[in-house]
C-alpha cells in the first residue's frame, strides 16, 4: 500500500513542477491579454468535465461495481461503450456548434472574441473522449494495484505542452494558441497509449477483447449491474461538482472585493492544493480498490485495519504539513511570488489567506480518507448528500465572512465546510470505528512530531527574517 501512495505522490509531484515551469513559458509567451485567456477557456470546458465527469465520479463507482460484478469482461466493456458514446456526441456537437459552448463558458466575452475563440475550443475538446479512455483503463490498473502508470502518464501533458511553446516561439499569438491547442490532444494520445500499452502488459488486454467477444451473449446478465451503476453514478457526479461549485463561488463573491483579490485566492489555493494532492489524494487512490476488494469479500476487519495504517500515515503527513503552511505562509509566499509586479502587500494578504486554507488541511484530506468507504460500499447518495450539506454552509458563512473579513473569510468559509464534511461522513463511517482508530500509541508520537516541528520552525523563521 504504501509503495502505491509514494508512486502516486511522486507521479503527482512530477507532474506539478513540470505543469509549474508550462505556466511559466505560457506567461512568457502568452502574456496576460486575449489569446492567453482563449487558451485558458479553451481548456478550461473539456478539463472541468474531465475532473467532474470522467475521473472523479467515474472511478469511484466503477472499481467497487467492477469488484462486485460477476460478468467483469462483459460489464467493464458495457460501461465503457455507453460512456465513450456519449461522450463523443458531445464532442460532436461542441464540433459543430463550438460558438454556442465557447459562449457559454466564456459569457464575459464578445461576438468577435467567441468567433475567435470557437475554433480552440473545438480542438480542445477532443481531449475528453482520449482521457475518459485513460481514465477505464487507469481504473482496471487500479483494481490490479498497478499505479505507476497513471501517475507518471499526467507529466505527459505537460511535456506536450512545453514542446509546443517551445517549437512555437517564434510564431504568432494566435499560432502559438493552435500549437497549445493541437498539443492538448497529443497529450491525451500519449497518455492513452502508455495505458495501452500497460493494460497489454499485465494481461487485461484479454478481459477486455473476451468482454467484446461474448457481449452479444451475455449483456442480459449485466442489466441489474448496470442498472445499479447508473443509479449511483449521477450522486457520484454531483458530489465531486461541489467543489467546482464551491471554487465558482469563490471566484464569483471575490469579484466583489478589492483588485487582487481573485489573485489571492488562486495563488493560496494553488499551494493549498500540493500537499492535498501529494498526501490525500494520492493516499485515497492507492487505498481505494484495496477497500474496495475487501468489503466486496466481506472482509471488513482487513478493510480497517488498511484504512487505520493510512490514517496514521495520512495525519501524520497533514499535520505537519498544516503546522508549516501556518507558520511559513508569509515566507513561502515571498518565495515563490514576490516579484514584479507581487508586492510586500500582495505578499501579506496571499498569506493570510493561505493561513486560513491550511485551518482545512487535515479535516479536507482526511475526509477524502474516509469517504472511501462509502464509494466502496457504494453509498454514493449518502456521500452526495453530504457534499450538498458542506456547500450549503459554506456559502452561508462564505456571505457572512466576506463582510468583516474580506478575501480571508471566504477561504475560512472553506475552512469550515471542511469540517463539517469530515463531521458528517465520520458519522455515516461510526463514531465508535473512528474513536476505536483513535485509541492508539500513535497519536502520541504525532503530538510530539509536531512538537518537534513547531521547534524547528520557529528557528528557521528568526533566520528568515533577516531576508525578508
Amino acid at each position: 500500500m504504501f509503495k502505491a501512495i509514494f508512486t502516486n505522490s511522486f507521479g503527482i509531484l512530477t507532474s506539478r513542477v513540470l505543469g509549474f515551469f508550462r505556466d511559466l513559458l505560457t506567461a512568457s509567451a502568452l502574456g496576460a491579454n486575449i489569446y492567453s485567456d482563449i487558451f485558458f477557456i479553451a481548456f478550461k470546458l473539456p478539463n472541468l468535465f474531465r475532473r467532474i465527469f470522467a475521473e472523479g465520479a467515474f472511478t469511484q463507482v466503477f472499481i467497487p461495481s467492477f469488484a462486485r460484478s460477476r460478468h467483469k469482461a462483459v460489464f467493464s466493456v458495457n460501461i465503457f461503450f455507453i460512456f465513450l458514446s456519449v461522450i463523443l456526441i458531445i464532442t460532436l456537437l461542441v464540433n459543430l456548434v463550438p460558438q454556442l459552448f465557447t459562449k457559454a463558458i466564456a459569457t464575459g466575452f464578445d461576438a468577435e472574441t467567441v468567433s475567435l475563440a470557437a475554433p480552440y475550443v473545438a480542438i480542445n475538446f477532443w481531449y475528453l473522449p482520449l482521457i475518459f479512455c485513460v481514465t477505464f483503463l487507469s481504473a482496471l490498473l487500479q483494481y490490479r494495484h498497478h499505479f505507476a502508470t497513471s501517475a507518471f502518464s499526467t507529466a505527459l501533458l505537460n511535456l506536450s505542452l512545453i514542446a509546443a511553446l517551445y517549437f512555437s516561439q517564434d510564431k504568432s499569438q494566435s499560432q502559438i494558441v493552435y500549437y497549445l491547442s493541437f498539443a492538448v490532444v497529443l497529450g491525451g494520445v500519449l497518455q492513452l497509449l502508455v495505458h495501452c500499452i500497460a493494460i497489454y502488459k499485465l494481461g487485461l488486454a484479454k478481459l477486455l477483447l473476451g468482454g467484446i467477444r461474448y457481449f452479444s451473449i451475455k449483456s442480459q446478465t449485466i442489466k441489474d449491474e448496470t442498472k445499479k451503476f447508473r443509479t449511483n453514478f449521477f450522486p457520484a457526479v454531483w458530489g465531486n461538482s461541489t467543489a467546482q461549485v464551491s471554487a465558482f463561488l469563490d471566484t464569483f463573491l471575490a469579484s466583489f472585493l478589492a483588485t487582487g483579490s481573485i489573485s489571492y485566492l488562486y495563488y493560496a489555493n494553488r499551494i493549498f492544493q500540493l500537499p492535498l494532492a501529494l498526501f490525500a489524494i494520492a493516499t485515497s487512490v492507492a487505498l481505494f480498490p484495496r477497500i474496495a476488494r475487501y468489503l466486496k469479500n466481506n472482509d471488513e476487519t482487513k478493510a480497517l485495519e488498511n484504512l487505520q495504517k493510512a490514517f496514521w500515515f495520512l495525519s501524520f503527513l497533514l499535520a505537519l504539513s498544516t503546522i508549516g503552511g501556518i507558520m511559513l505562509s508569509h515566507e513561502i509566499i515571498w518565495l515563490l511570488f514576490q516579484r514584479g509586479a507581487f508586492h510586500v502587500q500582495d505578499t501579506n494578504h496571499t498569506s493570510t489567506v493561505l493561513q486560513m486554507y491550511m485551518l482545512g488541511l487535515v479535516p479536507f484530506g482526511i475526509q477524502k480518507l474516509f469517504v472511501l468507504w462509502l464509494y466502496a460500499k457504494e453509498m454514493q447518495a449518502k456521500a452526495a448528500k453530504i457534499a450538498t450539506i458542506s456547500l450549503v454552509v459554506y456559502s452561508s458563512f462564505a456571505l457572512a465572512f466576506i463582510t468583516p473579513f474580506g478575501v480571508a473569510g471566504l477561504a475560512l468559509a472553506s475552512t469550515i465546510g471542511g469540517f463539517v464534511s469530515l463531521f458528517f461522513t465520520l458519522k455515516v463511517f461510526g463514531i465508535k470505528n473512528f474513536f476505536a482508530i483513535l485509541r492508539s500509541k500513535n497519536l502520541i508520537y504525532l503530538l510530539l512530531a509536531c512538537l518537534v516541528l513547531i521547534v524547528l520552525l520557529l528557528l528557521l523563521k528568526e533566520y528568515l527574517r533577516a531576508y525578508i
